[in-house]
């Protein structure tokens, strides 16, 4: 068995958005936005260092025209209730930054099979640009934690909270936990999206991402105590500082929109997410192909909260 410590970054090149999901029966699942914005692969290893040679499975193509399109972004696969699911972002040709969220469902045992069906459009409160959709279950419930433009409020996307009735129907109100305010989330776009949440020490904590996603990109924390009631927006405390940014001496670049997992023997948590190599981007970022999947362990606080540290340099 791989020892967490061995973990040699880039661990798969040219994937953004990263989503690596450990499940039951040992597999570490991965998912990520692809360079051409046109499909959604899925691919499994054993070891998280092994997804990089992992052999990829396209799961899902774009339509050729109408909804689904255009620009396939920041898939997530999670397993509820027996079942297979992936969260997308998805727009239309003639809108191609129009996006909207859908979900695939697949009830193979092994998802890689079986038949992925489309479920279509997670609809919440408005019609509008919305994006990096994540769930999480707690105390009975399934919740959904999205970014969205509220047309009443400036900027590019807040995040949202709601329950759902099922993998794909939002049920009751629709709450916004944060919006950009602080000046490291509001660099080239007022931008709140990329959450994902980790359970731990009697809290719920939700990292998200910030900012344009060119250097400037980095990561911010939610947090609220588990007994709370997640759709007050009260219960969410929000750190002031970004808790994962650019470290210009380990040549790291815009780290962000990540998601949690656990090493091979569940004893450290881990910090998957991407990042470039190098600052200087010419033309649009989005464009731009090499955000790189990377992984890392990730520490506590005394406090009770994860302490991320800085990107690591990539291996020699």
């Amino acid at each position: 068995m791989q020892k967490v410590e061995t973990l040699k970054n880039p661990i798969v090149e040219q994937r953004a958005d990263p989503w690596v999901y450990k499940h039951t029966d040992g597999y570490y699942y991965f998912t990520a936005s692809v360079p051409e914005y046109d499909r959604i692969e899925v691919r499994r290893s054993e070891t998280i260092q092994g997804l990089g040679n992992a052999e990829p499975v396209v799961a899902w193509t774009k339509h050729e025209d109408g909804i689904m399109s255009a620009n396939i972004w920041a898939p997530e696969i999670h397993f509820i209730d027996g079942k297979w699911y992936i969260y997308f972002a998805a727009a239309r040709k003639d809108a191609i930054f129009d996006h909207r969220m859908y979900v695939i469902e697949n009830d193979a045992q092994n998802p890689l099979e079986g038949n992925w069906v489309e479920k279509g459009q997670v609809r919440t409160a408005w019609e509008s640009f919305s994006l990096d959709a994540t769930t999480f279950e707690h105390k009975g419930n399934l919740y959904y934690v999205w970014a969205q433009k509220d047309p009443e409020i400036d900027g590019n996307s807040n995040l949202y909270i709601a329950k759902m009735a099922n993998p794909w129907t939002l049920t009751g109100p629709q709450v916004m936990i944060t919006t950009p305010e602080y000046d490291w989330e509001k660099i080239g776009f007022l931008v709140n999206e990329g959450a994902a949440v980790l359970k731990s020490n009697g809290k719920i904590f939700i990292s998200y991402s910030a900012s344009a996603t060119d250097y400037n990109y980095c990561m911010g924390l939610l947090s609220a105590d588990e007994d709370s009631d997640l759709l007050n927006p009260k219960s969410w405390k929000k750190s002031p500082e970004p808790v994962f940014q650019t470290n210009e001496e380990n040549s790291q670049f815009g780290p962000g929109h990540n998601s949690f997992t656990v090493s091979e023997d569940g004893s450290q948590d881990i910090l998957i997410y991407h990042a470039r190599n190098y600052r200087e981007i010419v033309g649009d970022p989005l464009w731009d192909p090499n955000r790189h999947t990377r992984a890392q362990v990730f520490t506590w606080n005394e406090d009770g909260s994860p302490n991320f540290g800085t990107p690591v340099p990539d291996a020699n």
